[in-house]
């Protein structure tokens, strides 16, 4: 699949605010088509080569700061979430709970589903960051590199050092935040069937945003195997607890994982 395609497919697969977050990648490539086209003689070296080169690189920087801008805002929401879920657990516990003050079996079981609920939607918001920072920088690197063959530049190599130093690129936290929400649902909540949150999820299908965290973590894996060389520009491996279950996924049409 082309990637331009492929980014089109989750945009529309992610959730509605942030679908203006991704990267422009049409437009980069619409500038590139400038560059190229001015950087043939007579036009080489001319005003229209140097502004098309202006405008691309201020797009490319633009970018960027979008990407961070977001990124770093979800970022902060998420630890601020995280942080409350352990307080909303025992809230419910020393309400509703056997010792509670207003112990009920059914209020107890309600209000843990409800947030059992929003810890797998919880979890899904943060595996599509991922994905979020993942395409981004796919498109990125695959820009720059028909930038550098089409020109005859050497741009990738710098701009991509200088990627991977960006907030948007390091997503350290979220993956400590994501592995710490599957801990919380096993332990938590301890099912009597195979354990698990994606496990979870699949108790409720159709509901929240399951589908889009699936074909989010189907797209990060498939973007890392696509190539067959392991370079300087590649993305690590997915390393995500569950993901045996994502890959036996795998078998569903893409109707049943697609956002309709």
């Amino acid at each position: 699949m082309k990637f331009g395609k492929r980014l089109k497919q989750q945009i529309e697969q992610s959730l509605p605010g942030w679908r203006d977050k991704f990267l422009s990648y049409k437009e980069l490539k619409k500038l590139l088509k400038l560059i190229s086209a001015a950087a043939a003689p007579p036009l080489s070296g001319s005003p229209e080569y140097g502004k098309a080169e202006a405008e691309f690189m201020c797009l490319l920087n633009n970018e960027i700061e979008k990407f961070n801008a977001f990124f770093m805002e979800q970022e902060e929401d998420f630890v601020i979430r995280h942080k409350e879920l352990p307080h909303r657990i025992q809230k419910v516990i020393d309400k509703w709970g056997p010792d509670g003050t207003h112990p009920s079996e059914f209020e107890y079981r309600e209000e843990m589903a409800k947030i059992r609920k929003d810890i797998v939607n919880f979890h899904g918001e943060m595996v599509l960051l991922m994905n979020y920072s993942n395409i981004n920088y796919t498109g990125l690197a695959k820009i720059l590199k028909k930038y550098d063959k089409r020109t005859g530049g050497v741009l990738r190599l710098p701009f991509i050092q200088k990627v991977l130093g960006q907030p948007f690129f390091t997503t350290d936290l979220i993956s400590k935040l994501v592995k710490e929400c599957e801990t919380t649902i096993d332990m938590v909540f301890p099912p009597s069937q195979p354990t698990g949150i994606f496990h979870e999820a699949m108790a409720v299908p159709g509901e929240g945003i399951f589908r889009n965290t699936v074909a989010a973590l189907l797209t990060m894996e498939e973007i890392r195997r696509g190539s067959s060389t392991y370079s300087q520009f590649s993305l690590p491996p997915l390393n995500l607890p569950d993901f045996d279950v994502i890959q036996s996924l795998q078998v569903l049409s893409p109707i049943q994982i697609q956002i309709p």
